[in-house]
């Protein structure tokens, strides 16, 4: 940084005592003065001045200044190649990669004042043919991606690439974003091809179950690749923010120093950051929303008024805090109620793909239609994935396992909802679903035959008040 004017440095002394200032401002471990006068030499030679002095003869050269500098330069650019600087890869490219890649690309070069990131960012893209053309040729023709995130401009910095290994090859940083089934085979194909000293981040809703218990896909990342893996969690509708609507997110870290480079690739006018040191509890935040996404969006499906999505949002909170906290004693309450708590429920029942799935599931459910979600998926979201319905079967069998499908209603109701067992209909009744027996040849059970001698709400009442 610079001295600007408020600094009084022409004084005596001026310049150690300015520095001074910055350094109990800041956690610098070390503080370089850049200069090519006698002052500035003296800023280093006081206690509490600068760590070390490199001098600068591009504008006047003093032999004094440059028999004493530590280093001396010439160039502007012979100081930017020896800084280090982070090379950024992106793994995958759905709608919401895009939308991190419009955030990240501005990041790495029209906002880095400090010019900590390498400008050029590789975007990994699974191969397809749209409109008669290879995606990835389009995408760097146009600095957009047209099949799943039209109209967002990814930057003129942006590549794509198909291939997964030429994208992550001397990268400092790999930003994981696809869908989280695929995360396994892509790390295992990545083993021996990273940097030893690079770090990761995850932007991905889901875990891996597994025989001995679910898995995180940060702690995958760490397992097969040995990397810290943070993990970026929050209220982020794609093309909200690829139009740069006021949004945010919460950064989860183990690694403080890696986490504070992660907020500067990231934090932009629009997009706002935060840290917390609980990985899991954002993480899980992330993966379970989408269940309860599902759930609002049956209620919307059915016609049914806010008084019906706030309870049914309330519930799914409630569940995701202690599923998580049963499965990590390390989740703190308090992340529930950052971006990726609250925030993010409350953006993805009004607003998320899972919410507009499983509204037009229900709407033709009950207008007598036979559909499934994998159907739905392929009509509605040009290719991206439904998270949602493969999260509740992950969290499902985890909760068969454990006993546990009773003290979590909502969570059953929705799996047995999406899975055919029980109409849409029922989800108003997540209180007594999980008890009922399911029919015994796994077949849909109509809504006439579950909801026998019970009453039904009425979509166009409304309560007084």
């Amino acid at each position: 940084m610079g001295f600007d004017s408020s600094e009084p440095t022409a004084h005596n002394l001026g310049k150690p005592a300015a520095i001074a200032r910055i350094r109990q401002a800041n956690p610098y471990k070390t503080i370089a003065m850049v200069g090519d006068g006698i002052t500035d030499l003296e800023a280093v030679q006081v206690t509490g001045g600068a760590d070390l002095f490199i001098g600068f003869g591009g504008v006047v050269q003093r032999p004094p200044v440059a028999a004493a500098a530590e280093w001396y330069v010439y160039k502007y650019s012979q100081l930017v190649e020896a800084l280090k600087r982070y090379t950024v890869a992106m793994i995958g490219s759905g709608a919401w990669a895009c939308a991190a890649m419009h955030v990240v690309a501005q990041n790495c070069l029209a906002y880095d004042a400090a010019d900590e990131f390498v400008d050029e960012v590789r975007m990994w893209v699974y191969e397809e043919e749209f409109q008669g053309s290879k995606l990835t040729q389009l995408i760097n023709a146009r600095h957009e991606n047209p099949k799943y995130l039209p109209g967002i401009n990814l930057g003129a910095n942006t590549v794509a690439d198909p291939d997964l290994e030429s994208t992550v090859r001397g990268a400092d940083i790999l930003i994981f974003c696809a869908p989280h089934q695929f995360i396994r085979s892509m790390c295992k194909q990545l083993i021996g091809k990273v940097k030893p000293d690079a770090f990761a981040i995850s932007l991905i809703k889901g875990m891996r179950v597994r025989a001995d218990g679910p898995q995180l896909i940060s702690a995958l990342i760490t397992q097969y690749l040995a990397l810290d893996c943070s993990v970026l969690m929050g209220a982020n509708i794609a093309a909200d923010i690829g139009r740069e609507q006021l949004s945010e997110a919460v950064i989860g870290y183990s690694n403080l120093e890696n986490a504070q480079v992660l907020k500067k690739l990231f934090e932009t006018r629009y997009f706002n950051i935060s840290l917390t040191p609980d990985v899991a509890g954002a993480e899980m935040c992330g993966t379970l929303k989408n269940i309860v996404a599902l759930a609002a969006g049956m209620v919307d499906g059915l016609g049914l008024g806010p008084n019906s999505k706030a309870t049914i949002m309330r519930q799914g909170l409630g569940e995701m805090r202690r599923f998580s906290k049963a499965l990590y004693a390390s989740v703190r309450d308090e992340t529930f109620f950052e971006s990726c708590g609250v925030a993010d429920l409350i953006a993805t029942c009004y607003g998320g793909r899972n919410r507009l799935v499983a509204l037009e599931y229900t709407t033709r459910r009950m207008a007598g239609a036979t559909v499934s979600f994998e159907q739905l998926e392929g009509e509605l979201l040009q290719g991206q994935k439904l998270q949602g319905v493969l999260t509740s079967n992950e969290v499902q069998e985890i909760l068969q396992q454990r006993g546990w499908e009773g003290e979590y209603p909502l969570f059953s109701t929705v799996n047995r909802i999406v899975n055919g067992y029980f109409p849409p209909s029922d989800i108003v009744n997540f209180r007594e679903v999980p008890s009922r027996a399911i029919a015994s040849d796994g077949g849909d059970v109509s809504d006439e035959v579950v909801g026998a001698g019970r009453p039904r709400p009425i979509p166009t009442a409304e309560a007084s008040g």
